[in-house]
């Protein structure tokens, strides 16, 4: 009676085992099982493929992945039986995806040890906004090539014409004649240092009284208005002031080994 205990008991042993490795595998091709692990891996490269790209996965993703995992080994074996694994060729691009996948898991555990701090975010978002306080203007021009024609539109506007409508019909500049030469709110730094002095010296509702020439042609300039510079609350630029910061960190972090490194080769930069 206690040696057919001890047989059954075996036998569920066994047969537990048996289940549990089965579990573990999702097929057996040739005599050698595949690993659900490989499926794991495929389905969350692919969903951190689609995040990224803002896309959305299959529905059949498991059952694709499942699909691709078991025909990768099939082929794979063919190889081995062909004797590609023996190449020079395939052991060098082995040793270039060992590398490849060594280097992608450092970058991924030195961003784990010393990721960006809360703090970081606040400091850098302050000293971006500061960087871009002071005035903004709302300004509309009209840009020609000769200053004769600049002239004749100054002359049509004080005759009456509508800014705008002369915009449309003479200037030259293909971002702003077709909206009657607007050029929405931005900063005096944004143009070339003629057109923002002059521009600066308007007053709201205010046109150059004479063409203004820079390297782009002439201009008439009109002042709509002007506003202290907008910026967004933290909450809607966090997501791109931490790409930004994570970056600049991988950046630094890539330069301090390539110093350490000890090396005769010399870098082209």
């Amino acid at each position: 009676m206690l040696m057919k205990k001890s047989s059954l008991v075996v036998c569920l042993s066994l047969a537990i085992a048996a289940g549990a490795a089965q579990a573990q595998n999702i097929a057996i091709v040739n005599g050698k099982p595949v690993p659900k692990a490989r499926v794991d891996t495929l389905i969350t490269q692919v969903h951190k493929r689609a995040e990224a790209q803002g896309q959305q996965p299959p529905p059949n993703l498991e059952q694709l992945a499942r699909d691709k995992v078991v025909l990768d080994e099939i082929f794979a074996q063919e190889a081995q039986k062909r004797g590609l694994a023996a190449s020079a060729e395939y052991k060098q691009q082995m040793e270039m995806a060992r590398q490849a996948l060594l280097i992608q898991a450092l970058f991924v555990d030195e961003q784990k040890k010393n990721p960006v701090t809360a703090a970081e975010v606040t400091a850098e978002y302050d000293k971006l906004k500061t960087a871009n306080s002071g005035t903004e203007y709302r300004a509309r021009h009209i840009l020609v090539e000769k200053e004769d024609e600049a002239k004749a539109a100054i002359t049509q506007i004080k005759g009456g014409a509508k800014f705008e409508d002369v915009a449309k019909k003479v200037s030259k500049d293909p971002g702003s004649a077709a909206n009657g030469g607007d050029l929405e709110w931005a900063a005096a730094g944004s143009y070339v240092p003629e057109f923002s002095q002059a521009m600066a010296k308007l007053k709201k509702g205010e046109m150059t009284e004479a063409p203004v020439k820079s390297q782009f042609g002439y201009h008439v300039i009109k002042l709509d208005d002007t506003r202290e510079a907008q910026f967004p609350p933290l909450d809607q630029v966090k997501p791109q002031i931490e790409q930004r910061l994570s970056q600049m960190r991988e950046v630094k972090f890539r330069d301090d080994l390539r110093a350490k490194a000890k090396t005769d080769y010399k870098f082209s930069q």
